[in-house]
C-alpha cells in the first residue's frame, strides 16, 4: 500500500528533483523486498527517467546498482538484469575520481560476465572496454573470470576447451554447464571465421574450428541464421559458405572504422551508379533527338 502512495506522490509531484527523491524510496522498499512488482515495470522507462530528473553520474550509479538488486533473484528478468549491470558498470569511466570506488564494482563484473557467459542469445557486449570489468584481470580473486570473457569475445572452441580442462571447478562453481558452454563457443568461433576469413568459408575450416563432422555443418550454419547472428548461402556444390553479415562480438573503435570505410565504399559505388545512369540517360536523350530530325 505504502508503495503505491508512493506512485501516486510521484505522479503528482511537479519537481524532478523531488520526483528522483520519491523513486529512490520506492526503490529502496522494493530491495527490501516489498512492492517490488509495482516498480519493476517502471524500468523500461528509466533513461528518459534519468534524462528528466538531470542526476549526475553517481547518481546514476546508486540508481542502477539498485535496480540490479532488485531483478537479480527475479525469475525471467535476466536480460534486463544483464542490461543494468552494464549500465552501472559503465558509469566508473576509469577516472581518477574512480579510483577509490571502481573496487566495490567487482563483484557486479563478475556476475555481469557470468550472465554473458551464460546467456544462449547474447554474442556481443562491451565489457572487455570496461574500467570496471578491467580491473579483474590483475585480481587474484577473479582473473580466472576475466580470462574466461576474453576466450568468449576474442577467442575460438579450442581456448575453451583448454580453460574448462584447467578450471573445470570454477566454472561449476558459477553454475556454467559445459555443454551450453561448448554449444555458445562453437557459434562464436563461427562468428569469428566469418570475420577473420574472406567472404567464402571452406566447409573444412568450419570443421577444424568447430570441431565437427562434415556432415554437421549445414546444421550449425542453420542455428547461427536462427540466432540471426549471421547472413549467409550454403554452396553446397563447392562445400563453401558465403557470408553476407555476422555479428561482431566487440563493436570497439576497429569496428566503427571498418563501418566507416564500408559505408564509404557504398557511398561510392552508388554514385557510380547514378553517374552511369545519368550517361545513360543523356545518351538515350541525344540519340532520340538523332532520329527525330527528318530532311524534307
Amino acid at each position: 500500500m505504502y508503495a503505491c502512495s508512493l506512485f501516486s506522490l510521484y505522479n503528482l509531484l511537479p519537481s524532478p528533483y523531488f520526483k528522483a527523491l520519491v523513486y529512490k524510496k520506492a526503490l529502496e522498499l522494493a530491495t527490501a523486498g516489498k512492492a517490488a512488482e509495482y516498480i519493476i515495470p517502471s524500468f523500461k522507462n528509466i533513461d528518459s527517467f534519468v534524462n528528466e530528473w538531470g542526476i549526475g553520474n553517481l547518481e546514476q550509479r546508486e540508481l542502477y546498482l539498485a535496480i540490479t538488486r532488485i531483478l537479480k533473484d527475479h525469475k525471467g528478468m535476466t536480460k534486463d538484469y544483464f542490461k543494468f549491470l552494464n549500465k552501472y558498470l559503465a558509469t566508473f569511466k576509469g577516472s581518477d575520481d574512480d579510483s577509490a570506488t571502481i573496487g566495490d564494482a567487482k563483484e557486479e563484473a563478475v556476475a555481469a560476465i557470468i550472465e554473458f557467459v551464460k546467456s544462449s542469445n547474447l554474442f556481443q557486449c562491451d565489457l572487455l572496454n570496461m574500467p570496471a570489468v578491467a580491473q579483474l584481470e590483475k585480481d587474484e580473486k577473479y582473473q580466472l573470470v576475466y580470462e574466461l570473457l576474453k576466450i568468449f569475445l576474442t577467442k575460438r572452441l579450442d581456448s575453451y576447451l583448454e580453460f574448462q580442462t584447467a578450471n573445470s571447478a570454477l566454472l561449476k562453481d558459477y553454475g556454467l554447464v559445459h555443454e551450453e558452454c561448448i554449444t555458445k563457443m562453437r557459434l562464436i568461433s563461427l562468428l569469428d571465421l566469418s570475420s577473420c576469413c574472406s567472404i567464402e568459408i571452406p566447409y573444412s575450416a568450419i570443421t577444424e574450428s568447430l570441431q565437427i563432422n562434415d556432415d554437421e555443418v549445414e546444421q550449425w550454419i542453420v542455428k547461427a541464421i536462427a540466432f540471426k547472428i549471421l547472413d549467409c548461402k550454403v554452396d553446397q556444390l563447392n562445400q563453401t559458405v558465403i557470408v553476407s553479415r555476422q555479428t561482431e562480438r566487440i563493436f570497439g573503435m576497429p569496428q566503427w572504422q571498418g563501418l566507416h570505410t564500408k559505408l564509404g565504399v557504398w557511398k561510392g559505388n552508388i554514385a557510380s551508379a547514378i553517374n552511369t545512369i545519368q550517361a545513360n540517360k543523356v545518351t538515350e536523350e541525344d540519340t532520340q533527338a538523332m532520329h527525330g530530325l527528318t530532311i524534307h
